[in-house]
């Protein structure tokens, strides 16, 4: 199984750029396609963005389309969000997660995701 380790979150006025990785082991890391959720104190978990294991399609959440960008290096077993233009409203724990099978079309869904981070703090003040 893959072990995933996600790093990067901190505090940043609205505006202002993160960059989180979710390093994992395991050498199957570039079979998986990567999602990363965040979930904020009183919600439940949402699905932010997600790539395909070779890093050709992408996906995100309306939410942060323009704004933010997923991109991965297999060779480094890492995937990488880019947080541009952060608004206080992104502020939450992120999560990292890869996808243990099922279609592309489900990539929204956190049944779709098998291994998961511990998460890392993103927040963001106004």
């Amino acid at each position: 199984q893959v072990q995933l380790v996600e790093s990067g979150g901190g505090l940043v006025q609205a505006g202002g750029s993160l960059r989180l990785s979710c390093a994992a082991s395991g050498r199957t890391f570039i079979s998986y396609a990567v999602g990363w959720f965040r979930q904020a104190p009183g919600k439940e978990r949402e699905f932010v963005a997600a790539i395909s294991w070779g890093g050709v399609s992408t996906s995100y959440a309306d939410s942060v389309k323009g704004r933010f960008t997923i991109s991965r290096d297999n060779a480094m077993h890492t995937v990488y969000l880019q947080m541009n233009s952060l608004k206080p409203e992104d502020t939450a724990l992120y999560y990292c997660a890869t996808a243990s099978g099922g279609s592309w079309l489900h990539i929204h869904s956190e049944s779709t995701f098998g291994s998961w981070g511990q998460g890392t703090q993103v927040t963001v003040s106004s």
